[in-house]
């Protein structure tokens, strides 16, 4: 369910369409990542998605389930990228008084992996990346 209450339709991506080669590579990962704000845990998962999107740095996203804050939506904030879609922004308890983390709850279809999932600001939140568990070994 979106912020504003109807359920998220995905659109097709009209930024595909401009530019075909354009790259938002999607990668699940298990390796324990944290979010943190002034020692505080947002968020920790082992289920997390790596967005490696051209033009832009890696991004981890977080199941919204392994969100630890409570989330209500910042209804100033919007944007739109033409690669996933309509961008929700999230206030909670204690961030400073903006918003520091993103979702996209109708994502493009060709990103649709991304829904149910937040990823915060790694300019205002540490995001540290731990081991997998199992974790691999060369031994």
């Amino acid at each position: 369910m979106s912020a504003r209450g109807a359920e998220p339709v995905p659109a097709t991506g009209a930024g595909f369409a401009a530019r075909p080669d354009y790259r938002v590579d999607i990668h699940a990962r298990r390796n324990v990542v944290r979010a943190a704000l002034d020692g505080v845990c947002l968020a920790e998962t082992a289920n997390s998605l790596l967005v490696d999107e051209q033009d832009h740095g890696l991004v981890f996203y977080f199941p919204r389930s392994d969100v630890a804050v409570a989330l209500s939506p910042a209804e100033a904030a919007a944007s739109r990228c033409p690669f996933k879609g309509e961008a929700t922004y999230w206030r909670f308890e204690g961030d400073g008084g903006e918003p520091l983390c993103w979702s996209y709850e109708a994502p493009m279809e060709q990103v649709a992996r991304l829904r149910g999932h937040v990823a915060f600001y790694q300019d205002k939140v540490t995001v540290s990346v731990g081991q997998a568990h199992p974790a691999v070994s060369g031994r």
